[in-house]
């Protein structure tokens, strides 16, 4: 569940950034992290007055919220009717931050999402989002939500608020020690849960009175709610002066400016221990006086809850480097949803040299960085060698700092680099301070660089004239506006170095960097604050991520790794950064010189066109033959896989217009892909041995026929590329259904110089359903087109070398030369089209076994299997290994090929106990669903699931080879039960690798079976065909037919016999007439 926001807003201080950070919300609303359904109303609010107060930009912001749903609501003025159902998020970005240009909101964190739709930064305002959505708020009433994000919030998958006849505004409070409330807010309540005070840094009994039974006291976190009823009336105040100057309407109007605290200026009226004259005496001056008085009228009656939520966590993000180091250094509590990891989002070519406790986040480090415990490197991009010592900071920091930080001692330091505006000119400025210094202490009191003042004055030269002005009191003097940092030289460019000499200077060059630094126009950290600018940093931000991102895509495609690079193109489509990482592919896919990585890259290229087509332009599955990619596609199938990739890529630009050219071009480079896996496994042919056999006579019949195939675990393993890439295991059974060899083909020479192909109707007996006849090379030039007439036929020609193609001899003189004649084909089929029994590669194989014996060559049976690969390939129809090995090859066996080149398919064996066998006949029955399956459209899913490496498809893949192997194990040991449980397993795992595989009738007839079987699948691809099951008591026909004849909704079904062949597929060669019972028969051993 999540909660489902109808607005969502971001509050931030005055200052230029809000469009940057609109852009910001509305990027998270496209990568999909607010939910699946996102608030139709994003927006990022800016503070009319610089000090406004979280209490003032509370009521601006509700405005705001309110304004906007009046508008979209058809009113044409603000109604606080709108508030009524209406949900709110507010979240306040606060005050600057020491440790990030972008506030506390945008302090990234050391996460990764591999299960997030697009890949991106995760920053604590993505934390807090995901807290409030996902946990602290489900199930609560329409209202406004309040949050800060000033801290670390960690909360329990199930906070348990009660919302029961909820009224109000509730608080939310987290446990927390008594020492750490010392620093902190606490809430005092009473026996019912309600809030009597607010108190802030208090006493030692003011913190023991809040205590509850464990000790813990209830920390104020910045979490409110308020209920509609609530929302409504603090809503009414911000016409009534002085609350007006909190908006921005007050400022259009000239009010003068008022701070107000969220807390205590407008939630601490509802607590029940606070009276009214109290309330109003610690308002200070008479506007905010004014302003409390106005709001104890508005909200007194309302009722104020507090809800601490155990196991919930709080870190308040302060000014102190060692907390902020140690927040990003330290794993977050059991309950949190973010996963810490030390290198998020980061290319690092030697991670080796990251102490374990150090953090890189947003990185390129190239060469040797090391990087010591208890340090982080944030937003950098750094080239070794380079040597960090521990409690470091280093931040925003380009690959032209290396040379000055090369050798110099970095240890307990922040050093950080800061995009800047001054007026129309952008700088980039650079600060150092030490981890222990503190930026608001008296500077005689204080450190600069982890060393007294004094001490630093002495080591650099530098005097305090040089830092403060003359008549800033003393004790006004501190780290915070002290003009340290160089931001403009009058002729040189700005460097690294103008801060790191402050460190160690050096007695040789202490002079000239001295006269350097004081020649330098310098600000204070003070000074430098309003003139940060967060859009560039943002910017930069943006642009290192996809620089390392890059990286990644290299990294990934040329280690073969596992890991799924779609995230990371959606992201690249939303943020403008496609082009650079289709560059990158291009590269990679032209200079691997691999064709699988090639294969791997032109997917993800698909992918990037198709998520720029956002969901429009038609199916991402269709043709892929227009003439105007033939160039590319030509030199792909010659070999020249760089050529290719560049033509494709010339080509692509003519197709980036609009969407439905995308998909388009998606669908090319999703061919072009096919070509190279084709040409992948296309080196499973050195595996084909054909030796020389008698050449039957003239007109004599060469028959094969063949069982069909029973898949019992791990199908889809088998299935290219996942086959070579991952490996496959598949069980499968070689089965008569209803008693007979359902699959079959023959051949005979003829004396006419041409191929006549026959597909009969059904049987070997049948009448001719589709006959064809080929005179010229020409008419076999469609053999690679799946749905031609007579393909399979054509292919197997081709394949088996009966006939050359391309060839500049002709049909007709190859046929003369060779065989004194042409040949005639006849093929048939008992099983439905689609019945997800292996048929079309079954009968490729039965087919390539006569042509081959009536042409006067033999092949093995393990020649066959990798002979049916070969010709699927050719004739594009893209299929697995298992088809043709569980009809080729006799009764119970369990195929396997490793994850390698060259494909190598290698079948064993599965010894049963003793009767067994007769067991499984018994048990099993086939049931035709009367769904026909479209298993080409499932398998072109299937393989761009994998290509994109998605997590669930990965993992998928080990369920499915893991399942193979624990089915081959229970066959082993006769356990009917047990291999029940895995063909259940299976069909779950089917599911998963193909989504729409199980009609909605198929899943009423499971359903029906379900008390009856101990497991049940559909065959093959699933989507329709024959559904097999395996019964609790033997010879279940009549008794599964009773069952599904009184279930509705099924359509025309009907129940088969099935029995595991221990004879495997026979060839026979025949008189002329194959109704000849006087025959010589041939029984291939296997």
């Amino acid at each position: 569940m999540a909660a489902e926001w109808s607005v969502l807003l971001l509050t931030c201080q005055p200052g230029g950034c809000v469009s940057a950070f609109q852009r910001e919300l509305e990027a998270r609303r496209l990568r999909g992290s607010l939910g699946p359904r996102p608030p139709p109303l994003l927006l990022a609010v800016e503070d009319p007055w610089a000090r406004l107060g979280s209490g003032g930009a509370t009521l601006n912001a509700l405005l705001v919220a309110a304004e906007h749903l009046s508008a979209r609501a058809g009113c044409t003025v603000v109604s606080s009717d709108v508030l009524r159902e209406a949900r709110i998020l507010i979240l306040h970005m606060g005050r600057d931050f020491s440790f990030d240009d972008c506030g506390r909101a945008f302090t990234c964190l050391p996460v990764e999402e591999p299960g997030a739709p697009a890949e991106a930064l995760v920053c604590n305002l993505d934390s807090l989002l995901g807290t409030m959505t996902h946990r602290l708020c489900v199930g609560s009433p329409p209202g406004v939500w309040v949050c800060s994000t000033d801290m670390l919030l960690t909360v329990p998958s199930a906070p348990g608020i009660n919302w029961d006849g909820f009224q109000g505004v509730r608080v939310i409070a987290v446990p927390g020690s008594q020492a750490y409330a010392r620093n902190h807010g606490v809430y005092l309540t009473d026996e019912q849960g309600l809030v009597r005070d607010i108190i802030y840094k208090g006493t030692e009994a003011q913190i023991q009175q809040c205590a509850g039974p464990d000790s813990t006291v209830p920390l104020v976190c910045g979490v409110v709610f308020f209920s509609s009823d609530a929302a409504e009336q603090l809503l009414a105040t911000h016409v009534i002066p002085p609350l007006d100057a909190c908006t921005y309407m007050g400022l259009d109007s000239g009010a003068p400016p008022i701070q107000l605290s969220l807390f205590f200026d407008i939630v601490l009226c509802m607590a029940g221990g606070v009276t009214e004259e109290e309330f109003l005496k610690g308002g200070g001056d008479t506007n905010v006086r004014s302003a409390r008085s106005v709001l104890w009228t508005a909200l007194r009656t309302f009722p104020l809850s507090m809800a601490c939520i155990p196991g919930a966590s709080y870190d308040y993000m302060t000014t102190s480097a060692s907390d902020h180091i140690r927040s990003l250094t330290l794993l977050p509590s059991s309950a949190s949803h973010l996963r810490f990891c030390k290198t998020a989002h980061s290319h690092v070519d030697q991670p080796c040299l990251l102490g374990d406790g150090s953090s890189v986040i947003n990185c390129l480090l190239e060469g040797a960085v090391r990087l010591a415990a208890g340090s982080v490197i944030q937003h950098c991009h750094l080239q070794g060698p380079l040597e960090i010592g521990p409690g470091c900071l280093l931040s925003g920091l380009s690959a032209g700092s290396s040379p000055a930080l090369q050798g110099c001692p970095l240890r307990d330091l922040v050093l950080q680099g800061h995009h800047i505006r001054l007026r129309d000119l952008s700088c980039h400025v650079f600060t150092l301070t030490g981890r222990l210094d503190d930026w608001q202490s008296p500077a005689e009191e204080a450190t600069y660089l982890n060393v007294p003042w004094a001490e630093f004055f002495h080591r650099t030269g530098i005097r305090e004239g040089d830092l403060w002005d003359a008549e800033l009191p003393r004790r006004s003097c501190c780290l915070l506006n002290a003009r340290l940092f160089p931001v403009l030289h009058a002729c040189e460019a700005l460097g690294l170095e103008d801060v790191l000499w402050l460190l160690a200077p050096g007695a040789a060059a202490a002079s000239e960097r001295l006269a350097r630094w004081r020649a330098a126009w310098r600000m204070s950290w003070q000074e430098l604050l309003p003139c940060l600018d967060k859009a560039a940093e943002l910017d930069a931000r943006r642009a290192l991520f996809f620089l390392q991102g890059q990286r990644k895509v290299r990294r990934v495609l040329l280690g073969r790794q596992d890991s799924s690079l779609l995230p990371l193109a959606r992201s690249a489509v939303h943020e403008g950064y496609h082009e650079a990482v289709l560059g990158t592919l291009d590269e990679v896919a032209s200079t691997a010189g691999d064709a699988g990585i090639a294969a791997r890259a032109l997917a993800c290229i698909a992918e990037v066109l198709g998520c720029m087509a956002g969901g429009e332009g038609g199916l991402r599955s269709g043709p892929a033959a227009n003439r105007e990619w033939a160039l590319a596609f030509g030199r792909l199938e010659s070999g020249d896989i760089a050529g290719g990739v560049r033509e494709l890529a010339t080509e692509r630009q003519k197709w980036m217009s609009r969407p439905a050219l995308l998909v388009r071009a998606a669908r090319h480079y999703e061919g072009a892909e096919q070509i190279l896996v084709r040409q992948a496994v296309m080196s499973s042919c050195q595996f084909v041995t054909v030796g020389q056999a008698e050449l039957p006579p003239m007109g004599h019949w060469v028959q094969v026929v063949c069982p069909a195939r029973l898949d019992f675990s791990g199908g889809w393993s088998d299935t290219p590329p996942i086959t070579y890439e991952h490996g496959g295991a598949v069980v499968d059974l070689a089965v008569l259904v209803d008693g007979c060899r359902p699959i079959g083909a023959r051949v005979r020479r003829i004396g006419q110089p041409e191929l006549r192909l026959v597909s009969l109707g059904g049987t070997p007996q049948g009448e001719a359903a589709v006959e064809l006849v080929c005179r010229e090379l020409e008419d076999l030039r469609d053999y690679c087109q799946p749905h031609a007439p007579g393909a399979l036929l054509k292919a197997a020609f081709i394949c088996t070398q009966v006939v050359q193609f391309p060839s500049q001899k002709p049909l007709r003189a190859q046929l003369m030369e060779n065989f004194g004649g042409g040949f005639e084909v006849h093929t048939w089929s008992k099983l439905p089209h689609g019945s997800g029994l292996g048929t079309s590669s079954i009968l490729a194989g039965a087919v390539m076994a006569s042509l081959y014996r009536a042409a006067g060559k033999a092949a093995s049976t393990e020649s066959l299997i990798h002979a049916v690969l070969h010709l699927e390939q050719r004739l594009t129809t893209g299929g697995g290994w298992q088809d043709q090995v569980g009809g080729l090859v006799p009764g119970i066996k369990i195929g396997r090929s490793k994850a390698q080149l060259p494909l190598r398919v290698e079948v064993e064996e599965i010894p049963v106990p003793d009767g067994f066998t007769q067991t499984l006949n018994d048990h099993l029955l086939l049931v035709y669903t009367g769904k026909t399956r479209l298993a080409r459209n499932l398998l072109q899913d299937v393989v761009r699931n994998w290509y994109a490496r998605l997590p669930s498809a990965v993992q998928n893949a080990d369920a499915l080879v893991s399942n193979a192997e624990e089915c081959a194990q229970a066959l082993r040991q006769g356990n009917l039960s047990l291999v029940g449980k895995c063909l259940d397993r299976y069909w779950q795992q089917k599911k998963c690798m193909a989504p729409g595989c199980e009609p909605l009738a198929v899943g009423r007839m499971m359903d029906a079976l379900r008390p009856h079987v101990y497991g049940q699948c559909l065959a093959g691809a699933g989507g329709g065909g024959f559904l097999y099951v395996l019964t609790k008591a033997p010879r279940q026909k009549e008794a599964l037919h009773q069952i599904l004849a009184k279930t509705e909704g099924l359509g025309n079904f009907s129940i088969h016999s099935i029995q595991v062949d221990m004879g495997g597929f026979s060839v026979e060669v025949m008189g002329r007439d194959p109704k000849d019972a006087a025959h010589l028969r041939e029984e291939v051993a296997v």
